[in-house]
């Protein structure tokens, strides 16, 4: 469905009196999205270890052990658009059309062609991704798979439902995080490749780069998503551990090992990697990536869990 863009005069004051960029929507379809998850490059599939249970029966006790592994898992579809109401995920596009203090979307506009200064806005919306749901609740039957943690197709976190934090930057802009140089950071001033910092997790960012700033947004999302307890309108995704099950932890920017994205638009990537990234720019300010985090489980072979030994780390 192509966006409709309202006339400017009809876009909130404040830091919203913006101009909708206006263009075609790109076509991300569940299929697509669905497929994307053959990537044996994003699974990063390891055998890690050894699990050891106690297994009793009438006849006595007895210690088993299974196998330890270690792999990615699609949990969440992070879309990064500008138009609100147009989610590249074409399906999922519904679920955020303009709300009453969420309906403009867009880029100020520079006043000098030689400066691009002035603050971009994303919308964000990540939903539970349909493909690594499915492709986990089947394989980790065989205990040489784990379950995800997310459900498929559940909105975990819609922008234009938290429009205070998300439009205003509240509470965010007064945190420490916020406004300390240096701190919280995609990427560093040193190496020369400091994307933006992730507090305030809101939908504003300077950055010349439409890619860029996108990525920073899907950033400050899975931040939010990812931990419990923040000042957001949100549905947090921290799988609890259990017997034979260990789900990751919050990501972290700059850290490959809590997790990595995947870019679905505007094309579909078959590599992941954390950001920053090489940039890919979209006609119409729509990215969508995909949001892997690292799973560890063994399957059960007993009643009790005792220990487990990793190759590397020794018992946990």
């Amino acid at each position: 469905m192509p966006a409709v863009c309202p006339p400017p005069q009809k876009l909130r004051p404040l830091t919203l009196s913006i101009l909708l960029a206006c263009g075609p929507s790109l076509a991300l379809d569940t299929t697509s999205i669905t497929a994307s998850v053959l990537s044996p490059h994003c699974l990063a599939y390891q055998i890690v270890g050894i699990c050891f249970w106690r297994l009793c029966t009438p006849f006595g006790c007895t210690v088993k052990t299974s196998t330890k592994v270690r792999h990615f898992i699609p949990e969440l579809v992070v879309s990064s658009y500008t138009t609100t109401g147009s989610n590249p995920w074409a399906e999922m596009a519904p679920l955020s059309s303009p709300l009453s203090g969420a309906e403009g979307g867009g880029n100020l506009i520079t006043p000098n062609l030689h400066r691009d200064n002035l603050p971009r806005f994303k919308n964000v919306d990540a939903i539970g991704h349909p493909g690594g749901w499915a492709a986990t609740q089947l394989a980790s039957q065989s205990g040489y798979a784990c379950a995800s943690g997310a459900t498929a197709l559940v909105p975990y976190y819609l922008s234009t439902l938290d429009s205070l934090a998300w439009r205003h930057g509240l509470p965010e802009s007064l945190y420490p995080e916020a406004l300390m140089p240096g701190v919280r950071e995609i990427g560093s001033q040193a190496s020369a490749n400091m994307w933006g910092n992730v507090y305030p997790r809101q939908g504003f960012l300077v950055q010349p780069d439409d890619f860029k700033a996108a990525a920073v947004m899907a950033q400050r999302a899975g931040d939010v998503i990812t931990r419990s307890g923040q000042a957001h309108v949100y549905l947090a995704l921290t799988p609890s551990q259990r017997d034979g099950y260990w789900p990751p932890g919050p990501i972290v920017e700059n850290d490959a090992s809590t997790h990595t994205w995947q870019l679905l638009a505007p094309e579909v990537q078959t590599t992941c990697s954390i950001f920053p990234s090489n940039p890919v720019q979209s006609a119409d300010g729509g990215y969508t990536w995909s949001l892997w985090r690292p799973y560890s489980c063994c399957k059960r072979e007993g009643q009790t869990f005792l220990f487990s030994i990793d190759f590397e780390e020794g018992a946990s």
